[in-house]
């Protein structure tokens, strides 16, 4: 089954309360998924994981904090990380997800090659943490960025996510149009993806979508479908998922308007299902 869900509340959530008209709301437009936002800190109270544990209405993932660094040259920083990817883990298993989506890092003043090796090192020691702690069901997925000074290309991505079966990409194809400046191919993608990590674990990948302002630096900001400057078209990615027969959590990230955004994706989704059967 695809899960079509959005990146925290939309605009039009509004005064409704959170998180217990959670999953009616989403079920309005038809959605299943919802990821939780936890890019500034992990602050789920207590009552609110007990709700999304115990409701069966929506399928869950988490976003964990900004702050982390995989690929920090501060041993320091990256040791904290792995604190902060176990906290973000242990937060998952509270509200009942299993995959958590983690920034891939920044090269800062080093080659992408060694940041590449930190971060690969960091992501090896939280997952031996995280099967330390019991934590062995949660799946990390690094996450494609969207400035090019970033770590985190395709292929880099790809990399980080060999080396264990539990680690699955979050490919954000916004993130990867910016980054090539309005020029991605679906089929390349998810060819590499398949060469890379293989068909089974690219039947479920994880996935962000949406239409992102660029420059000659990549990513600036977030936009809504009705947008029409800039890219990507979600109509060829679903093509794809479509006729691959894949079943991806996919997280729409559109500025405000992430549930009416991720229903007209849906929507195309399912008529182009009945062509592909």
């Amino acid at each position: 089954m695809v899960v079509f869900a959005t990146a925290g509340k939309p605009d039009s959530y509004g005064k409704r309360k959170f998180p217990q008209e959670l999953p009616d709301y989403l079920g309005e437009f038809g959605l299943n998924g919802f990821e939780v936002q936890c890019g500034r800190g992990i602050n789920i109270s207590k009552d609110a994981c007990d709700f999304f544990r115990k409701q069966t209405k929506i399928s869950l993932s988490l976003h964990t904090p900004y702050f982390i660094s995989i690929s920090s040259v501060d041993e320091a920083i990256r040791q904290k990380s792995i604190g902060t990817i176990l906290e973000s883990a242990e937060t998952a298993r509270k509200i009942g997800a299993n995959r958590i989506v983690v920034h891939s890092g920044s090269c800062a003043k080093i080659s992408r090659d060694d940041a590449l090796e930190l971060a690969l090192d960091t992501l090896k020691k939280a997952r031996e943490l995280l099967d330390k702690n019991g934590l062995d069901e949660i799946i990390i997925c690094p996450e494609t960025m969207g400035k090019i000074n970033q770590l985190g290309n395709l292929g880099e991505v790809l990399e980080l996510c060999a080396f264990d079966e539990r680690m699955l990409p979050c490919i954000d194809f916004g993130h990867l149009n910016a980054r090539e400046h309005g020029k991605i191919s679906y089929k390349s993608i998810f060819d590499e993806v398949e060469s890379k990590i293989g068909t089974k674990r690219m039947k479920h990948l994880h996935m962000h979508f949406s239409k992102i302002e660029h420059s000659a630096g990549g990513e600036k900001k977030h936009l809504t479908f009705e947008d029409n400057e800039y890219g990507p078209d979600f109509e060829p990615m679903l093509d794809e998922i479509a006729a691959r027969g894949l079943e991806p959590f996919i997280v729409c990230e559109s500025a405000g308007t992430q549930a009416e955004d991720c229903a007209a994706m849906k929507k195309y989704y399912e008529e182009r299902l009945e062509v592909c059967v």
